[in-house]
This record gives C-alpha cells, sequence and structure tokens, in this order.
C-alpha cells in the first residue's frame, strides 16, 4: 500500500513539474520578453527634486541615521506591495498561482533588468546574490591549464573565492597583481596602464570589481575595456580576455548602462543600492560571455533544456542566460517582485539617483578631509568613487568607531578586509542634514 502511495506521488510531482515547466509554463513565456510591462506600469512617477517622497516610500525607523545601504537595504512600498501581494495569492492557492505566473514574471524581472541596463532581457541571467552569480560565472568557464585568471589583490573575498576554486577545478592559474602602491592620488590612466601592464599571453580573464568595498574606489571600467579591446583585436576568439566584473556597489548608482562599461560579464545583487527584494541578483552577459561558460545548477526556465533532457539528448548550441538562470523552488514573491524595484528607480530616474548620490558622498568626503585626525581612503573625484565613503580615525579602531556611532544613532560599517575601514554609505534614502549630523558627530570623537 505504502508503495503504491509512493509511486502515485512520485508520478504526480513529475507530472506537475512538467505541467509547470513545459506545458503551462512555456506558453506563459512565449511572448514574455516582448510583451512585458516594463518599469513604466510598475509604479507612479515620484516628483522631480521630491526626496522626501522618496524617503517616504521606506519603513525605515526615524531614530537612527542609517548609512549601510551596500549591506542589505530597506525595500520601497512598490517592492513590499508586490512581495505581499505575490505571498498572499500563493498562501491562497500556491501551485495554480505558481503554474499561472513563474514563468511569466520571471521573464518580466528579466525584461525589466534589461531595460534598466539597456540590453535585452534574454541577456539576464537571475541569481540570489552577487556571490552566487560570481560562482556561476567563473565556475563555468571553460578554461584550460595554459590560461590564466588575472585579478587584483584588492577585490572582495566573493571574487577571490570564486577564482580560487575555479583554477582548482580547472587547473587554470589564478594570479593577483598590486592594483596601486597608494591610493592617494591614484588617476584613471594610472589604474588601466597597471592592469593591462599585466596581461600576458596566457591571460584569459580579467576579474574585477567596480567599485571596491573596502575603500571606495570605483574603477574607470571603460577606459579598461577599451584598452582591452586593442588586446583582443590581436587574439583569435578562444583566447581573448573576457572582462567579468562585479558591478554590485556601482549598479544602482550610476547612470550608464552595459554597453558602456564594454563587460563580457556583470554580476550585481539587487538587495542593496537597487533596494530590490532581499534574496535577488541578476547576471548581466554578452553573447560572447555566455558562449563562454556553463552552467552550474539546472536551470528551470530554459526550454530548450527541458526539452533535450524529455528527448534523452544534450541540449543544443552555446549557454545563454537561460540556461545560466538556477532553478529549484525559492522565495517565488521576491524573484517575482524585482520588476518593481527596477520600475521605482526609473520613476525617480537614474541620472537623479547617480546625482544625489554622488551629492551626498562629496558632502561626507569634503567634511571627513577637512578634519585633521581623519584619514579618508575614498577618492574625492566622483570619476573615482561612487556612494561609498571609506576613512579612519586616528587612535581608533575602525569597529570602535562603528560602535561609537551607533550610540549616537548612526548605522556605519566596518569593511571585512584584512586591513579594516570605517564605511559610510549614503543613499536616496537620506538627506544632506543627516550627513551634517554624521560629520559632526564624527569631528566630536577626536575633540
Amino acid at each position: 500500500m505504502l508503495a503504491d502511495e509512493c509511486r502515485e506521488a512520485g508520478g504526480v510531482k513529475h507530472m506537475l513539474r512538467r505541467e509547470l515547466l513545459t506545458g503551462t509554463g512555456l506558453a506563459l513565456a512565449a511572448g514574455a520578453l516582448g510583451s512585458a510591462p516594463g518599469w513604466s506600469e510598475a509604479v507612479e512617477p515620484i516628483g522631480a527634486g521630491d526626496w522626501d517622497a522618496v524617503r517616504a516610500q521606506f519603513a525605515l525607523v526615524d531614530d537612527f541615521i542609517h548609512m549601510s545601504a551596500m549591506l542589505i537595504s530597506s525595500h520601497p512600498k512598490p517592492v513590499r506591495d508586490a512581495i505581499e501581494r505575490h505571498r498572499r495569492a500563493m498562501d491562497a492557492n500556491p501551485l495554480t498561482y505558481l503554474f499561472q505566473n513563474n514563468r511569466r514574471l520571471q521573464e518580466t524581472a528579466r525584461a525589466a533588468a534589461g531595460q534598466y541596463l539597456g540590453i535585452n532581457g534574454s541577456d539576464i541571467a537571475l541569481t540570489d546574490s552577487t556571490t552566487m552569480g560570481l560562482g556561476l560565472v567563473y565556475n563555468g568557464l571553460r578554461l584550460t591549464p595554459d590560461q590564466e585568471i588575472l585579478s587584483t589583490e584588492q577585490d572582495y573575498y566573493a571574487t577571490h573565492e570564486a577564482i580560487r576554486l575555479a583554477g582548482r577545478r580547472s587547473n587554470a592559474n589564478v594570479r593577483k597583481i598590486s592594483l596601486y602602491d597608494r591610493i592617494e592620488g591614484i588617476t584613471a590612466e594610472q589604474l588601466v596602464d597597471r592592469l593591462t601592464q599585466a596581461i600576458t599571453p596566457a591571460t584569459r580573464v580579467l576579474a574585477l570589481t567596480w567599485v571596491h568595498s573596502s575603500t571606495g574606489l570605483k574603477l574607470p571600467l571603460r577606459g579598461i575595456s577599451e584598452a582591452l579591446q586593442q588586446i583582443n583585436s590581436r587574439r583569435d576568439e578562444a583566447t581573448r580576455v573576457l572582462l567579468c566584473v562585479d558591478g554590485v556597489h556601482g549598479f544602482a548608482i550610476e547612470d550608464v548602462v552595459l554597453s558602456e562599461l564594454g563587460c563580457d560579464f556583470f554580476v550585481a545583487g539587487c538587495h542593496k543600492w537597487l533596494f530590490g527584494p532581499r534574496g535577488t541578483g541578476i547576471v548581466a552577459g554578452t553573447q560572447v560571455g555566455w558562449e563562454a561558460v556553463l552552467p552550474t545548477i539546472p536551470s528551470f526556465i530554459d526550454s530548450e533544456t527541458w526539452q533535450a533532457w524529455y528527448s534523452g539528448v544534450d541540449p543544443a548550441g552555446p549557454s545563454t542566460a537561460s540556461r545560466m538562470t538556477p532553478g529549484g523552488y525559492k522565495a517565488f514573491e521576491h524573484l517575482w517582485s524585482l520588476t518593481e524595484a527596477f520600475g521605482f528607480h526609473q520613476s525617480i530616474g537614474k541620472t537623479r539617483v547617480a546625482d544625489r548620490t554622488h551629492k551626498l558622498a562629496a558632502q561626507l568626503k569634503d567634511g571627513l578631509s577637512a578634519m585633521p585626525h581623519i584619514t579618508l581612503h575614498t577618492p574625492l573625484s566622483k570619476e573615482l568613487s561612487a556612494g561609498i565613503v571609506s576613512f579612519d580615525v586616528e587612535g581608533h579602531s575602525p569597529g570602535a568607531v562603528v560602535s561609537r556611532l551607533r550610540e549616537r544613532r548612526i548605522i556605519a560599517s566596518v569593511a571585512p578586509y584584512a586591513v579594516p575601514h570605517v564605511r559610510l554609505t549614503p543613499c536616496i534614502q537620506n538627506t544632506s542634514a543627516e550627513m551634517d549630523t554624521v560629520l559632526r558627530e564624527i569631528r566630536a570623537l577626536v575633540s
């Protein structure tokens, strides 16, 4: 009896999965990228210059100054409402709602991400985080033992560990260089020159971070990618240098599209500066990039892979963003609400978001640089910095400074590196008056 019930349950499970992912799912996905509503239908536009209206979209408590959006952010009202709407519907009728909406809403989210980055949504893979995206890209690279991944000593743990594991699996060499001797006075030209001079005939991958979470330095990606174009013009397709970027701390701050950065892969989480659903992220890739990798986790949204499995053959053609999107059951209500996160930013305006973030960061940097007991590590120039402001206070450890600021109701963080620094990360939730308060409290620490 029990065996019969198990066989019946297994058959139903297989049937439901097949129906979800090939029957109803494929029908819903057929025109998704072409008919996605995009951001314009997600939220009402927010009035120009009305930053109080923007701040009112967040449910943040008012007795703290929140300066930690670079780690994890509060959801704005359109995102909160979307998550709750999907959650209620899933709780009321989970399987039917999933059947009717999963593929369609994932494709809509991909289309919204693509619109935001100026590319087709079909070149967006959906992930859970920056870390997952980096792991998928670097683990998926088709490397040979005579090739190398080149990175820098200043990159973060997630990149270093992902490329270390990729090197172990492929037997490719992993090499790191120091991006600079001293960050003070560094120029874009020096950064580009340091990187390009380090490239050898064996270099297949350049693994970089757009905005460093330790110092707040923003790399001149356009200059780097243009220099790589000259190098790649003398190489065949199998040996060209792929530019892979952890872009999370410039993503949803800088007013750029992917073509202006020149990356083959751009990886970012969506629960930081985008204020998107927690546990969501993207990998944006070019055709050259997708063709250079293999998926790691089976996809649930790639129709060709499923059809190949049913037919007992391997999927034809190169990898795609759909194939690279990890499958499995997950927090669907968060994944589906990515569209509203992109819509929220677009309703404010990418240019306004960039200008506002840079203005608040500049206010902090200017104030900190004028204090004699402060060492500011973030470049003053907005060409070489974004929203992270990193510094040290003479005579105080970074941890002690963050604790003292917390006592004063200011949320800061310590950069988790071998050489730690204090970090403040203003964003569009903040005000100029809050920056004045933060500077006043830091000044009091050293007075």
